[in-house]
C-alpha cells in the first residue's frame, strides 16, 4: 500500500498529475485545491497518498495535507460518493470550510461540486454532521512542499477566529456541532449585513456574541 510519494513534478493535467519518483512516473489524481499548489514542472513535491485497488485498476489519490485526506475518506464513506465526487467537493469546499458547512447543514455549498445533486448533498450533510464536529479544523501543515503560501495565508486568520469562537462556546457547555453551526450562521448573517449586527464576524468577541444569539434564538 502506497501511503506517501516524494519526487519531482513532471506535469499537471485537469484532474491528475504525474509525479516522477526516481525515474518512475506515477499518475496521481488530486483535487483542484492540491493541483493549484504543486508548483511548476521540475519542482520537488511530496503528497500523502490513498491507494484504491480494484480488479481492473490501481488508482492513486494525492492530498496536500492530512486534513484533506481525512475529509476525502469521510466523504467517500457516504453511500453514493465515489472518489471523483469526493475530489470535486474538496475542490469547491476546502477542508477548512467543509467542516463548518456540514456542521451547519449547508448542503447548498456541496451542490456546487460536479456530480453532487440535492439528494446526495443532503445525505452527506446528514451522515457526516456529527463527525464534522469531532474534526480539528485548524490549519495544518501540508505534505505539499511547493505550496502556494499566499493562497493559504489569506484564509487562515478567518479560520483561526472561527475555531477560537467554537472552542469558547464548547467551554461554555455547548455541543461542538451546535457551536460550529452557530458560528457558521453568525458569520453568514454578519457578512450579509456588512458586519452591522451588534458584533463583528472578524473579531473573536464579536463573533462569539453573534453565535450566542444564534444559539439562543
Amino acid at each position: 500500500m502506497i501511503a506517501k510519494l516524494s519526487g519531482l513534478l513532471d506535469s499537471v493535467a485537469q484532474n491528475f498529475l504525474i509525479l516522477d519518483v526516481n525515474g518512475v512516473g506515477y499518475q496521481v489524481f488530486a483535487s483542484p485545491r492540491t493541483l493549484s499548489r504543486v508548483g511548476q514542472a521540475g519542482d520537488p513535491l511530496s503528497l500523502l497518498i490513498d491507494t484504491n485497488v480494484r480488479e481492473d485498476a490501481i488508482t492513486l489519490y494525492g492530498f496536500a495535507d492530512a486534513a484533506e485526506q481525512q475529509w476525502f475518506r469521510l466523504l467517500t464513506s457516504v453511500q453514493g460518493v465515489g472518489a471523483k465526487a469526493g475530489m470535486a467537493i474538496l475542490g469547491v469546499c476546502p477542508p477548512d470550510q467543509l467542516g463548518f458547512a456540514i456542521a451547519a447543514g449547508d448542503a447548498t455549498s456541496l451542490r456546487r461540486a460536479d456530480g453532487v445533486g440535492p439528494k446526495l448533498a443532503t445525505r452527506i450533510v446528514t451522515e457526516l454532521k456529527d463527525k464534522a464536529g469531532k474534526i480539528d479544523l485548524s490549519p495544518q501543515k501540508g505534505a505539499v512542499q511547493a505550496a502556494d503560501v499566499t493562497q493559504t495565508a489569506s484564509s487562515a486568520p478567518d479560520i483561526d477566529v472561527a475555531n477560537d469562537a467554537v472552542s469558547a462556546l464548547v467551554n461554555l457547555g455547548y455541543a461542538r456541532t451546535d457551536a460550529y453551526a452557530a458560528v457558521m450562521q453568525a458569520r453568514q448573517k454578519a457578512n450579509d449585513n456588512d458586519g452591522d449586527n451588534n458584533g463583528n464576524s472578524d473579531d473573536l468577541q464579536g463573533l462569539i456574541r453573534l453565535a450566542l444569539k444564534e444559539l439562543g434564538s
